[in-house]
């Protein structure tokens, strides 16, 4: 690694929520600038108006919030290299577009979108359906290649739409290192001359990632693999540019895949098979509809990001099970997989379920409360006894309220199959008699309501298992729940007797 100053960049784009994989990429990012005393730079690429969402940019704000992640640099925080939002940078681009022009490297066009289809169906064969703007189509098409240089100022004077294109060497190769995927050679014959400043004056992804990357001292470029396959260009804009000296490490991150391993995970496969691909829950801002977020779902914020790393990633060690401290001090690149990673939700859950294990009940209470509908009424106290009581049971924290409700309230319903299996006159008798004992007894403990409940049973001559489940759904509405003692203890003798009367009445 080199002695320059490590600065990575997450670089979302606002048009939608952001799924696990934008997540992933800013977790690599945050955790190799950490472990490496380096910068993590937050930039919005809102190049592409037409697809910007007006709530999108915000979300992205949110998510890093409730994940923990706070840039060094970017849109809230600021810098010496904004401004962080590439809308706001628009008229950096076009002097950079025109050296590229100058040089030779890039051209004007004026082709119309009537003119580019015609363009498309007029090279279409059977072995290229799809034409390009490339090598092959560009002489035949209408641009300062066929025009001239001097027409084709007279029309940009005259006010005519153009857009600037990238010109693309025939019959070279570009070569690059990626940290994650070793050199890459690339033909230049199977890339088109893309644009890269459009009619509107704004630059195209291409275009302003690359000046944007040279502007903010970009020493490493950690993405999805999806941006593969235009990372030959950049590395040519970069060497025509001027800049090649300063050309970052490359490190394109392995897809996540659907649980089948058949292709990358969607948010239709999250609303097809029920688990959440976003981190948050989004809105979408057209139709309205609310799709589920990891947040919303129950899971701790660290238990999300650990598993998302090791979507992708290995420690070297056995254990998955880590803190973000112990990720970052164990965080390198040569441990990115070049294969993509299967997302498998009950293996989410299982993580979600590990950190819950190992954090107290202080530490659960904050986020605990968010899912109890009642916890301004609760004393913190009794919480505290709850979730240290209930947490062993609890995979997400959705999971805290329905394993523990019955503290707080009756239940509304029992689960009247598994209370009448069995049922005769001794167990009716066996309750009436205990209901009797509570009243005259001091039970303030788990222990002395165990022991009155298995004294009365010695006394009965019945079987514990007889008794025991039928006071369970008696308390807690159904088969689940902890200690039946516990649970006694802390609703009190009222509520207990209460409870074992009313289903006395149902059966």
């Amino acid at each position: 690694m080199s002695n320059k100053e490590i600065r990575v960049r997450f670089a979302p784009s606002p048009t939608g929520g952001l799924h696990i994989g934008g997540v992933r990429t800013l977790l690599y990012n945050y955790l190799f600038a950490k472990k490496n005393k380096g910068k993590l730079i937050l930039r919005i690429e809102d190049t592409d108006q037409t697809r910007f969402v007006f709530n999108a940019e915000e979300y992205i704000y949110d998510c890093l919030k409730w994940c923990n992640i706070e840039a060094d640099e970017g849109v809230i925080q600021g810098g010496d290299y904004g401004p962080y939002k590439q809308s706001e940078r628009k008229e950096i681009y076009l002097p950079y577009a025109l050296d590229l022009v100058e040089k030779g490297h890039a051209y004007y066009a004026f082709d119309t979108v009537e003119e580019l289809a015609e363009m498309r169906e007029k090279f279409k064969t059977k072995e290229n359906p799809s034409p390009q703007y490339d090598a092959n189509t560009r002489m035949q098409m209408k641009n300062s290649l066929t025009l001239g240089i001097e027409e084709s100022l007279k029309k940009i004077k005259a006010g005519e739409d153009y857009v600037i294109r990238a010109l693309i060497p025939q019959n070279e190769t570009v070569i690059f290192e990626d940290a994650v995927r070793g050199t890459i050679h690339h033909d230049t014959n199977t890339l088109d001359d893309k644009v890269l400043i459009k009619t509107d004056g704004m630059p195209t992804y291409h275009m302003a990632v690359v000046v944007d990357d040279y502007l903010m001292k970009i020493s490493h470029i950690m993405r999805g693999e999806e941006w593969l396959p235009s990372t030959p260009l950049h590395v040519l804009l970069w060497k025509q540019l001027g800049w090649e000296a300063d050309l970052p490490t490359f490190a394109h991150l392995p897809l996540i895949l659907k649980p089948d391993g058949n292709g990358k995970l969607s948010k239709r496969d999250g609303d097809r098979l029920g688990f959440p691909v976003f981190a948050m829950d989004w809105k979408d801002a057209n139709s309205g509809e609310i799709v589920k977020g990891f947040k919303e779902m129950g899971f701790l914020p660290e238990a999300f990001l650990n598993l998302l790393a090791f979507l992708g990633w290995s420690s070297g060690e056995e254990r998955e099970i880590y803190s973000m401290k112990e990720m970052t001090e164990l965080f390198s690149l040569d441990r990115i997989h070049k294969g993509g990673a299967k997302f498998d939700y009950e293996k989410a859950k299982w993580f979600n379920e590990q950190h819950i294990k190992n954090m107290t009940a202080q530490e659960l209470l904050p986020f605990v409360k968010n899912f109890y509908p009642i916890a301004d009424t609760i004393k913190e106290n009794d919480l505290l006894w709850v979730i240290d009581t209930v947490k062993e049971r609890c995979q997400l924290l959705t999971e805290f309220w329905e394993q523990s409700f019955f503290f707080f309230e009756d239940p509304e319903s029992l689960d009247m199959d598994s209370l009448k299996k069995g049922w005769n006159e001794e167990k009716e008798l066996f309750f009436k008699t205990w209901i009797e004992e509570i009243k005259k007894q001091d039970l303030n403990n788990p222990d002395s309501w165990k022991d009155s409940f298995e004294n009365l049973i010695k006394e009965k001559a019945i079987k514990k298992g007889a008794v025991m489940m039928p006071l369970r759904v008696m308390l807690v509405g159904g088969k689940f729940g902890p200690g039946i003692f516990d649970i006694t203890s802390f609703i009190g003798k009222e509520k207990t007797m209460k409870r074992i009367e009313k289903a006395l009445t149902a059966l």
